[in-house]
Order: C-alpha cells, then structure tokens, then sequence
C-alpha cells in the first residue's frame, strides 16, 4: 500500500574495499572501465579512483562538491553546496552546519580531460542557489537537481528541486517547498521523478507530463509529491538510485546501509553498511549488479555484489 512503512532486515551483504583515506566522499559515478567518479566533499575535490584503488584528481572545485552525474557533453555536472564546517576525529569525519566562508552554492561543469571548471548556475529567477545536493539527467539531456539548502544553528532554508538545461540556457524551480531534500532518481521508463528528504526520511515521487514539467498534487500534500515510503525510528536518508526493475536503494544515514524499497507496495528492507553515513550509490559492472557505495564519515569507497540489476543511468558512457 502506498506510503507502507513495512519493511525487513535482508540478507548481509560484505562490503569490498575499494578506495580510502577519500575526504568525506559522495556522488560516486561508475564507468565502464572499471573506475569511479567521486567528490571530496570536505576537501573540495573532484576525483577518479582508478580500477587498482588509486585516486587521480580531475579538478579542484572548492566549497562543498556533492551529487555528481555524466552529462550529454561528456562533462561532470557537480552539485556544489558551497561547504560545510567539519568535525575532525581520527578515522572519522562529519559536517556541521554552514561554514563562515560561505556564499552560495552552484552547479558547475567539469571537464574530465583538463580539469577545467565553469559555473553552470548560481541562482534562478534571482534567487541564489542554497545548497545543491544531487543531480539526475533525462534522456532528453535535461537535468533535475536538488537544492537541499542549509542549516544554521537556529534557523534552516526551505528547499527546492530545479530543472535545467546541460547548456545554461534553461533553469526553473519545479517543486517548492520542500524539506530538506536530498537524493533523486528517475524511473526507468522515465515516468516519475523520485525525491528523497533527509530529515523525515520519506521517499516521494512525481509524475512527469514532459521533461521539467511535473504534476503537482494539492493540499494536504507537503510538497506537491505523493508518498511512497516514511521510515521509522531515528533514521534519515541521502542518496537514492533506481534498479532495473523499478525498486528504489536509499543510502540511510545513522543506522548506515541501504534501505531499498518498491514503489508499487512500499515494501522496503535493510542492508547494513559499517559507516552511519553511508551516503550514496552507483551501479556498475558488466552486469551492472556491482554497486559502489560511499561511506563517507570514515572516507571510503566501497563495492558490494547486489542481488538484482541496477538501471544505468543516461550518458555515462560519454566519458
């Protein structure tokens, strides 16, 4: 039943080391020859961690580098946050509210080749973006985006999801407001935009009548989205992405693993994952059954060997 929080611990899944010592890592994108795409959030970096382990650093981007995705140019578009504040242990990191230094975040192109980085958008219809936290591309080369904002000790911003085009000549809020929203996905079929929020940790999806034109539902919904799945419990999500079949893994902070949940009964269950930030994800892999998975408070990379198909994403093989 829609919005069912019905769910089971799943199978133990072992975790393989990929990559470490990675300064708080997000946005992982696995390419066809084995190698992955990931941000430094906490050291503003924009990496490829090669299939031996090793980092090769692509660019330095500065302020807080977080979703990441391949666009039709074969560039990097990067959801920039502009920054956090950090807390500092050995063997484990974790942000904290908005950095003295901040002035806004962005969305940025990379060049995978040069390193070369260009502001794609830093605001819309006048309003400066917030806190861009993940990215998705359509087939039509379009992106949506969210704009998850940030958190000050005593008040918090109201987010948004955007639409754009790969080029810069298009940007328009499509979802407003919205708490604190992190990761999306599309669909397979390109039928529905699914919005994760950290906080309540509810997963939300909208139709789709053409691409940056969603349906919005009226009150009482929140946000204009209709619910899909509420966890329990002190838990709070981050990254999502689709498998072939159309259920969705949501990286699930605090308890740390995935939760992975169908869209048609809002059935979902747990796999644990030993970091409390395990953030986001990307399917991989010849079979596309390799799943890569930041765990980003003890900085690393992992590879797990996941059950079912992963649904690849558009234009990641451009690069």
């Amino acid at each position: 039943m829609e919005g069912s929080s019905a769910s089971r611990h799943g199978t133990a899944i072992e975790p393989v080391l990929f990559c470490e010592d990675l300064a708080f890592p997000e946005g992982p994108i696995a390419l066809a020859d084995g190698s992955v795409i990931v941000v430094e959030i906490a050291d503003g970096l924009v990496d490829r961690i090669l299939p031996n382990g090793k980092k090769h650093v692509i660019a330095h981007v500065g302020g807080g580098p977080n979703g990441a995705a391949i666009g039709p140019d074969g560039g990097i578009y990067i959801c920039n946050n502009g920054g956090f504040r950090w807390v500092r242990q050995p063997g484990h990191i974790r942000a904290y509210g908005q950095p003295d230094d901040y002035t806004g975040g962005r969305i940025e192109r990379v060049n995978p080749s040069t390193g070369k980085v260009e502001v794609v958008y830093d605001s819309c219809d006048g309003r400066k973006l917030l806190g861009p936290n993940d990215i998705v591309f359509d087939a039509h080369g379009g992106f949506y985006f969210t704009d998850h904002g940030k958190i000050r000790d005593r008040d918090v911003d109201r987010g948004s999801v955007y639409y754009c085009k790969a080029d810069g000549s298009l940007i328009k809020e499509v979802i407003h407001p919205i708490s604190l929203p992190n990761g999306l996905t599309l669909s397979p079929d390109e039928q529905t935009l699914y919005v994760v929020e950290t906080e309540t940790a509810r997963l939300w999806r909208y139709r789709i009548r053409a691409p940056g034109d969603l349906e919005i539902h009226p009150y009482p919904s929140q946000n204009g989205g209709a619910i899909v799945y509420g966890a329990g419990g002190f838990v709070r999500f981050d990254g999502v992405k689709a498998e072939a079949d159309g259920r969705l893994s949501i990286a699930t902070l605090q308890n740390g693993g995935i939760t992975t949940v169908s869209p048609y009964d809002g059935f979902a269950e747990f796999i644990s994952l030993p970091d409390r930030h395990t953030t986001n994800m990307s399917f991989g892999g010849e079979d596309m059954r390799t799943l890569f998975v930041t765990l980003s408070s003890t900085g690393r990379l992992v590879k797990l060997k996941w059950p079912r198909t992963g649904h690849k994403l558009n234009f990641v093989d451009r690069i």
